[in-house]
């Protein structure tokens, strides 16, 4: 079932058709969430995320993409979290790749290399200002497109633009070209 056919059945009151979205688009919800700095609340953002875009689904425009709105209404839900903590919000990325080149048997001196350069990026990551981090994590981490991601920020393609230019020149001013 295409997405337009689960949210035109969803808005008749199939509940099976919702759910079908949910399932769909879940993991990313959750990435997102954590990625933004959710942390250990995660899955309750995620599931406030999914209530408030069942309430609103009569007022999501047919003609642009589900994932998009979705995300946006999942990062909104991680900024309200993260702001009522009183502090910045954690960034924890667990990175299910392994470093390229690298297997389980590989060099121990090169997993080491391979697990501080993934330390000192995320950690830079971490310390971006806001509007650079959740570009950069939407562009980067999530792969999403730049009208994507404004459409996620809720702001233009061209801030889209700058942030994420602004943010990965302080990460290189961090951590180095050899990271990025």
């Amino acid at each position: 079932m295409q997405d337009d056919e689960a949210i035109a059945r969803a808005l008749s009151g199939d509940l099976g058709a919702y759910e079908v979205l949910v399932a769909r688009y879940s993991a990313v919800a959750h990435r997102t969430a954590h990625l933004l700095g959710a942390g250990h609340e995660t899955e309750d953002v995620v599931q406030e995320a999914f209530v408030k875009a069942y309430r609103h689904l009569s007022g999501f425009r047919r003609d642009s993409a589900f994932k998009p709105w979705l995300l946006r209404i999942v990062a909104n839900e991680t900024h309200n979290l993260t702001r009522s903590r009183g502090r910045r919000a954690e960034l924890a990325v667990r990175l299910g790749q392994e470093p390229e080149g690298l297997s389980a048997e590989g060099d121990p001196e090169e997993v080491v290399v391979a697990a501080d350069r993934s330390s000192r990026l995320l950690a830079a990551v971490r310390g971006l200002p806001d509007r650079e981090r959740e570009a950069v994590v939407c562009r980067y981490f999530l792969q999403l497109s730049e009208a994507e991601t404004a459409e996620v920020l809720g702001c233009p393609v061209g801030s889209v633009k700058s942030r994420t230019f602004r943010g990965l020149r302080r990460l290189r001013e961090e951590v180095g070209r050899e990271l990025l």
